[in-house]
């Protein structure tokens, strides 16, 4: 795992509620993404999961009461939101929201998030509780006032819920709130952008059940795509068949062949001011697909297949109005097996992109690592070898760097 969060203190507020189990595993995650963990609870919490198992999990003494005489000047609602570089309330109930949008503070949670220096220390609530509480005007209208205020407060999960009903107002899950916490520190360097990204093989039908496609997990695009949501843009990515969990807040496109990815990208890419053509799209397809199964004829011989030219996604759009006039930013992928920075270099042209980026394979094929070649009119620059989403942290920070202002 990454240390995406190393140096960081974070406050890890702990509300009465039954997804207070969940919140051991948070504070594990935190701590193995490299941050120092402060878990406070109120005395309802305390009710769902001991002070003692987030102590262990956390390695510190965790915070119950206003009244701790561990804090040599008697005030721990002071202390820990003055150290924090963030507030965590997991689970934040309805009650403790009400509290705080109301500007109440009768416990040490609600108190030390009402002192915190507004500035410089975020709070970010993570609420939890019945679908019926979660919908009541009251409490909307206290999650209105808690943004209006400057909370950040984070979106709800759907599903099964412990009194036995289901609807909206789960907790979302520990992996979830990690990746919210990590992307809510991240420079907001493509705020206001339309991010448009294509990750994944195609997949072109033979018959029912063989076709033809590239070696692709799909892990650079993904990653990619987080790493843009994170950096502030809004983000499309359109996807070849891989087994891959959406990025948070990214919208995913399904499509399998590269005829439908041609036409996904064509829907989405006039509203993206940048289009990043990470999928490996396959070079050719069966001209005539067979709706049944081709059996073997007992011949010895393979069937006889003709194919046809798939057409290139990226020139198709970086020749477009729109790239020419500098409106929309396009960077494309080269994946060799040789000779790297001369094929990078000629695609880059041959596509006519401002941006290639040019990886060796397969050896990188489905792994976690990789190193990257950034290629443009000035030249190449190596990206070190390092992990597939801080390699797309720093694609998004050069592709920041060279795209103009946000349309309006």
């Amino acid at each position: 795992m990454m240390n995406d969060l190393a140096g960081k203190h974070i406050v890890l507020g702990l509300s009465g509620g039954i997804a207070c189990y969940k919140s051991a595993e948070l504070c594990r995650l935190l701590t193995k993404a490299g941050a120092s963990v402060q878990v406070v609870m109120t005395e309802a919490a305390t009710q769902f999961i001991t002070p003692v198992t987030m102590q262990a999990l956390s390695g510190r003494p965790v915070v119950t009461s206003q009244w701790d005489a561990r804090a040599s000047n008697h005030m721990p609602h002071i202390n820990l939101g003055r150290e924090a570089d963030a507030i965590l309330i997991a689970p934040a109930s309805a009650d403790l929201m009400a509290k705080l949008a109301q500007g109440r503070a009768d416990e040490v949670l609600s108190l030390l998030s009402l002192a915190r220096p507004l500035e410089r220390v975020p709070l970010l609530l993570a609420p939890a509780m019945n679908r019926e509480m979660w919908a009541h005007p009251a409490t909307q209208r206290n999650v209105s006032q808690l943004q209006a205020d400057g909370a950040v407060v984070l979106p709800v999960g759907q599903g099964d819920q412990a009194c036995g009903e289901v609807g909206d107002g789960r907790m979302l899950e520990p992996d979830q709130l990690l990746d919210l916490l990590v992307a809510h520190f991240q420079p907001k360097v493509l705020m206001g952008h339309r991010v448009l990204v294509t990750a994944g093989p195609t997949f072109e039908a033979i018959d029912p059940v063989r076709g033809i496609t590239n070696h692709s997990s799909g892990k650079m695009g993904f990653a990619i795509a987080r790493a843009a949501h994170e950096a502030g843009a809004e983000v499309t990515l359109v996807c070849g068949p891989v087994h891959l969990p959406t990025p948070w807040g990214v919208r995913r496109v399904q499509v399998e062949s590269a005829l439908q990815m041609q036409a996904a990208v064509q829907a989405e890419v006039d509203r993206a001011s940048v289009f990043v053509a990470a999928a490996a799209v396959a070079d050719w397809r069966p001209a005539q697909a067979s709706a049944q199964k081709i059996k073997k004829d007992g011949s010895g011989l393979p069937p006889t297949l003709s194919f046809v030219e798939n057409p290139d996604i990226l020139a198709g759009v970086a020749a477009s109005d729109r790239a020419r006039r500098g409106e929309l930013f396009c960077v494309g992928f080269a994946a060799e097996s040789h000779d790297l920075e001369t094929h990078a270099q000629a695609k880059r042209l041959r596509k006519g992109v401002p941006l290639l980026v040019g990886n060796i394979g397969p050896t990188t094929f489905g792994q976690d690592h990789n190193a990257l070649l950034l290629v443009d009119e000035h030249g190449c620059r190596a990206v070190p070898h390092g992990p597939k989403l801080a390699l797309a942290r720093q694609l998004v920070a050069e592709i920041a760097r060279r795209v103009a202002a946000p349309p309006v």
